[in-house]
C-alpha cells in the first residue's frame, strides 16, 4: 500500500471509529523531505471517503504543500511539527468522541488504563485561534520534552476546545495513539458513572 492509500485507510478508521467528525481533523505522512496530508474539508466534504488522488502532497522546505489550495486549514501545526521534531513520520489531528468533553473543558487525560503509561499524563496546550500559525506554535511547544515518546511510538497534546493532535514514528502508531487516548477517556466517564 503507498502512502496516500495508507492515508486514505486511516481517514476512514478514523472517522468510522468515531476517533474523528465531519467537522473536521487531518492526517499527515513525512517520507524524506515530501509530505502526504489529508485535503480541506476531508470530513464536510468528503466525508472521509478520500482516494490517493485526493490527498495533497508537497516538499516541506519553503512551504510548497501549503500553497496547494487544497492544503488543510490546520496543516501548519504539521508543518511546525515536522520542522521541530524530525523523528515524527506521521500526525494525526482528530476531534475524538470520548476525549472531547476533555478538550471542552481544557483537562488533561490521565492515564487509567496500563495500554496508556506511555503517554503519560495527555497534557492541554496554551489556547490559540484554530487553522492559525500561533496555534502551530502553541502544538510545538507542546511536545517539547515528549521527544523519546515520539522515537518510541508517539507523543499527544490535547488542542482546548478543539480536540487531539498526535505525533509519532509511523501512521499506524499515531492513530493507534489516538484511539488509546479516545479508550482512556471513555475510562475515565465511566468510572464516573459507576461511581469509582
Amino acid at each position: 500500500m503507498d502512502i496516500s492509500e495508507h492515508i486514505c485507510v486511516a481517514g476512514k478508521i478514523l472517522f468510522e471509529r468515531r476517533l474523528t467528525d465531519l467537522a473536521g481533523g487531518n492526517i499527515s505522512v513525512r517520507d524524506g523531505e515530501m509530505i502526504y496530508m489529508t485535503p480541506r474539508y476531508s470530513g464536510s466534504k468528503f466525508h472521509w471517503n478520500l482516494a490517493p488522488e485526493n490527498i495533497v502532497a508537497g516538499r516541506l522546505e519553503g512551504d510548497e504543500i501549503a500553497n496547494n489550495p487544497n492544503f488543510s486549514r490546520e496543516g501548519w501545526s504539521h508543518l511546525e511539527l515536522y520542522r521541530h521534531y524530525p523523528d515524527i513520520q506521521a500526525i494525526v489531528h482528530a476531534h475524538a468522541f470520548y476525549a472531547q468533553p476533555f478538550a471542552s473543558l481544557c483537562m488533561p487525560i490521565e492515564p487509567v488504563l496500563e495500554a496508556n503509561d506511555k503517554f503519560g499524563v495527555v497534557q492541554v496546550i496554551e489556547p490559540a485561534p484554530a487553522h492559525s500559525r500561533d496555534l502551530a506554535d502553541k502544538v510545538v511547544a507542546g511536545f517539547a520534552g515528549q521527544e523519546e515518546r515520539i522515537r518510541t511510538f508517539a507523543a499527544v497534546v490535547i488542542i482546548p476546545r478543539h480536540g487531539l493532535i498526535a505525533g509519532g514514528k509511523s501512521l499506524d502508531l499515531t492513530l493507534d495513539t489516538i484511539e488509546r487516548v479516545n479508550t482512556n477517556a471513555y475510562c475515565i466517564l465511566a468510572r464516573k458513572m459507576l461511581g469509582a
